[in-house]
């Protein structure tokens, strides 16, 4: 194997990333890989994982989709963990009293 060739290939396409990360769409493999999953990844390994030819770039309306999708499973979980916070207040004995004292005086 040429190794000079193969990291300068994964030079050039990692320089022909625009964002910091990109989204792949996986190809099928003789190892089991699946086609057409969609991930996301730094421009070091996607650059690899394309030379490698276990994935390619998606296309941008799949970058998108997948990129809102993302979103909208990001935001599901935030609330889901809000959700189920416990939240408390701490009330001295002076405080205490002083409610229970107004809440005879309605």
């Amino acid at each position: 194997m040429d190794l000079r060739g193969y990291y300068r290939k994964m030079r050039e396409v990692e320089a022909s990333f625009e964002d910091e990360f990109v989204v792949l769409k996986s190809l099928a493999t003789e190892a089991g890989g699946v086609k057409g999953r969609l991930t996301e990844a730094v421009r070091g390994v996607a650059a690899r994982m394309i030379v490698d030819g276990f994935a390619e770039v998606a296309t941008a309306v799949e970058t998108k989709r997948f990129r809102n999708e993302a979103e909208k499973a990001r935001k599901a979980e935030l609330e889901k963990r809000q959700a189920s916070q416990v939240q408390f207040t701490l009330v001295s004995e002076r405080d205490l009293k002083a409610m229970a004292g107004r809440s005879g005086k309605e």
